[in-house]
């Protein structure tokens, strides 16, 4: 009979705490009643009804362009910023600047929103832009969010490589910009997958950055369920929650499978390459 430990025990029942509430509105997704405290039965019509909740479904697309835009925005900031903060040790204000970019990460969100916004009216004001508060405010504030975290993430990843690869190829005549794209990105591509998505995850599940700097006509699709919440829990959210839980998990597995697949592929040329500089060393004959 297996025995359980300590760690087997607080490990599953951390599993549970994280993952029950989600296998629960999965379930209740497909209840057929109305009510959602109220079992009616196995049924997908509120996957069906989906595709007439106008107001729902424009919420999720508009959360997810933006949620896009911001992924792509804040790893060519944050990446930027983490070689900056790692390649180049010494230059004046470094202390400022490496506290700027991780600022975001400590700063509450409700302080950040607000700063956004009297920085969006004040912009409007002098300049004339913006005009009004829309996709582009929200993208901006996710961007200056989540570029904190990419920064993060490419800093650890940055600090185990090895410089002496990319000195070589400087020493062949390569142009240091060359170097970053043709050596540097593709040793760090694990983790801006991994920033990328963090940043995809935080942007469509921001609900109070959003609130302080959205205008008429771009409500994101936190805000929309938390405005249906305070009137009662509609089965159609538990079906959009669903169908988001599914998408991401499949985005996830599939980020997960094809870095395994890299990795793999990099050990092996790795192994590949010492075999054949062992096999191609000449042999010293021994002297009697």
């Amino acid at each position: 009979m297996r025995r359980w430990s300590f760690s087997n025990i607080v490990l599953w029942v951390g599993l549970l705490f994280i993952y029950l509430p989600m296998i629960i509105l999965v379930i209740y997704s497909f209840n057929g009643s109305r009510l959602v405290t109220v079992w009616g039965g196995w049924s997908v019509k509120w996957y069906v009804g989906l595709l007439d909740n106008r107001q729902l479904m424009s919420a999720v697309m508009r959360s997810l362009e933006i949620a896009c835009y911001t992924a792509i925005a804040a790893v060519a900031i944050g990446t930027l910023a983490a070689f900056v903060l790692t390649r180049v040790p010494r230059f004046r204000g470094r202390t400022l600047f490496g506290g700027l970019v991780t600022a975001p990460l400590v700063m509450p969100e409700v302080i950040t929103g607000l700063s956004l916004l009297l920085l969006f009216v004040a912009m409007a004001q002098l300049i004339g832009w913006p005009a009004e508060r829309g996709i582009v405010t929200i993208w901006i504030a996710h961007t200056t969010f989540c570029a904190s975290y990419v920064a993060i993430v490419v800093m650890a990843r940055l600090r185990e490589l090895d410089l002496s690869i990319e000195e070589a190829a400087m020493d062949l005549g390569a142009r240091p910009w060359k170097v970053f794209f043709l050596i540097t990105v593709p040793m760090i591509a694990p983790s801006l997958a991994a920033g990328a998505m963090l940043s995809f995850a935080l942007s469509l599940d921001d609900l109070v950055l959003a609130s302080f700097v959205s205008g008429p006509g771009s409500t994101t699709l936190p805000m929309e369920i938390f405005s249906a919440v305070r009137l009662g829990v509609k089965p159609e959210i538990n079906a959009v929650a669903s169908l988001i839980l599914l998408v991401v998990s499949m985005f996830t597995f599939a980020a997960w499978y094809f870095t395994r697949r890299a990795e793999e592929r990099r050990k092996h040329s790795i192994e590949q390459m010492k075999e054949e500089n062992l096999s191609n060393k000449p042999v010293r004959p021994v002297q009697v």
